[in-house]
């Protein structure tokens, strides 16, 4: 290829970038779930006809992202590309063929330029309520969880599917909400597709085939050369998590070789009878995030560069889940892996891995009304979740970051939004001192939430935290972040059970202390000038500073 074409398919890769961007923001300016338009908690991407994810929005998750990079393929399985017209939109929510859980839409649909197929759009949207034991982990299969959408045809060369639409709205306790987000994602692919088709005609293009082969041809070599960079051996590591019944250890093996990075998840924990389980796809979706953060960031995520990442999940792990095993909050788990991955590179490549953080999101799913007090409700039904997180681990050279989800890359969403869906109070949202684990660097700072209701009715929070038994740990002499608390705002300070359906009683709040980050290094090696920063804004007590940093 001479050199004026390499910058042709470069301008060429550019615009593609743009148009799966806009692709995600129309989805984000039209979604009707604060957990999309505000949070962000979405994927976008465009694929050709083999179902080979090309590029990806900017905005979006890795556990949506490259799940969602596999469950194409299962699209074009039940109906191939060639039975496609323009104007069909296809759906599903099966979390072994999508993203992981009920709780995630995928919309895969065709583009088309001079009448003819030429590529795919796909997304994922994370929707407030799919029916069923609503978000939560109190499920013992994922028929318990919610309405089982397998992939089907929701639009018909651009006419509804109406009894689709009549079965998904009387499934939800939100059935406006859910159906604006489904017009949401199907006009999202279109805005894709729309763009994609100006695209080709702009530089002449008959489709897609030549500049992918141009992507992905450049994206595997610049991974393998990465990875063939990084010192060949096989390095070990584990952490563990609250879980549910038990406590849950994840174990791995990174065998780093001259063109790949095989993952052995053998010694891992077995399958739970609650909803914490996660599907192999979910697996694999984080792990290779984690890597990549660490062996390859600047190489755009595709089909290609992904390639040279495998995962060895045993069966009975519970990080392959099978059908119809319960998976709604699979996060609690599957977002621990990058600091899993972490793990074991920081034997390879110590200065470019973080401590642990957080990791989990805090996402407190709340409802109220009817549902949880019958006929003595005092305020009308709702069902709303807000996204938060604790702090991320230190850095090598900077400090962790405060109340940032790290890996999952949502928004925090303003208490605002909230408030303004659903008769909830947040009496208290502040960063929680003391929280951030000590080192040369130290950790993020986690946050104290304090939630009640309009009128201070009950209502219920279905508990999905972790890090709460098992604290993020430090890396190279750093100290522990401050493992989180779920409590009742009474005299007693009530602790709460971090995973479960449970009612916040009349008159009383719920307080979540979120976990802070990981330090990295010794603390005694700190800029005592930090220190005293910290301890001036109040994020540090004096008596912590002497204890811990010696100032």
């Amino acid at each position: 290829m001479s050199a004026l074409e390499q910058i042709q398919r470069q301008i060429q890769w550019n615009r593609l970038i743009a148009v799966v961007e806009e692709q995600a923001q129309v989805m984000i300016r039209t979604a009707f779930s604060t957990t999309v338009r505000e949070a962000g908690d979405l994927s976008a991407g465009v694929f050709d006809l083999q179902g080979r994810m090309l590029a990806q929005a900017v905005t979006g998750t890795p556990g949506h992202v490259n799940s969602m990079a596999e469950s194409v393929g299962h699209f074009l399985a039940k109906f191939p590309a060639a039975s496609m017209k323009p104007g069909d939109h296809y759906i599903t929510n099966d979390p072994w063929l999508g993203t992981g859980h009920l709780h995630d839409l995928t919309v895969v649909t065709p583009a088309f330029h001079d009448g003819r197929i030429v590529g795919l759009f796909a997304n994922t949207a994370h929707i407030i309520d799919i029916g069923g034991l609503g978000m939560g982990p109190d499920g013992r299969s994922v028929f318990e969880e919610g309405l089982y959408i397998p992939i089907v045809k929701c639009f018909d060369q651009g006419k509804p599917n109406e009894t689709f639409f009549d079965f998904l709205r009387a499934g939800s306790r939100t059935p406006v909400e859910l159906e604006g987000d489904v017009y949401s994602l199907c006009a999202c692919n279109d805005a894709g597709a729309k763009r994609l088709a100006e695209m080709l005609a702009e530089y002449r293009l008959d489709g897609l085939d030549d500049l992918a082969a141009y992507i992905f041809e450049a994206s595997i070599t610049a991974t393998r050369a990465a990875i063939n960079a990084l010192p060949h051996g096989t390095y070990k590591a584990e952490i563990h998590s609250d879980g549910y019944e038990a406590p849950v250890a994840l174990h791995a093996a990174l065998n780093v070789r001259t063109d790949e990075i095989v993952v052995d998840f053998n010694g891992t924990s077995g399958l739970s009878s609650r909803g914490i389980n996660v599907p192999p796809a979910y697996c694999r979706a984080y792990s290779c995030f984690g890597i990549k953060c660490v062996v390859a960031p600047e190489i755009p995520n595709n089909w290609a560069s992904l390639l040279p990442f495998r995962m060895e999940i045993p069966e009975g792990c519970i990080l392959n889940a099978p059908r119809p095993y319960p998976v709604s909050v699979r996060h609690i788990v599957g977002q621990l892996l990058p600091d899993l991955m972490m793990g074991c590179l920081a034997q390879a490549v110590p200065d470019r891995v973080n401590a642990e953080g957080s990791s989990c999101l805090w996402n407190p799913p709340l409802r109220g009304g009817s549902q949880v007090s019958g006929q003595n409700a005092e305020v009308e039904d709702f069902e709303v979740i807000s996204f938060n997180s604790g702090g991320t681990g230190a850095r090598p050279t900077k400090d962790g970051m405060d109340g940032i989800a790290f890996p999952s890359g949502v928004r925090t969403m303003p208490v605002e939004a909230t408030e303004n869906v659903a008769p909830v109070i947040f009496w208290r949202k502040e960063l929680r001192p003391d929280s951030a684990g000590p080192g040369r660097t130290r950790g993020g700072f986690g946050q104290i939430m304090e939630i009640g209701t309009k009128g201070e009715a009950e209502f219920a929070v279905n508990a999905i935290f972790d890090r709460v038994a098992n604290a993020p740990k430090g890396r190279f002499g750093g100290g522990e972040g401050a493992g989180g608390r779920v409590l009742l705002d009474d005299a007693n300070g009530t602790q709460l059970r971090s995973k479960g359906f449970q009612v916040v009683p009349k008159g009383r709040h719920l307080v979540l202390h979120l976990p802070g980050g990981g330090g990295m290094g010794d603390p005694k090696e700190r800029d005592v000038a930090l220190v005293k920063a910290d301890v001036e804004d109040g994020l540090i007590s004096a008596q912590a500073a002497k204890a811990l940093y010696g100032v």
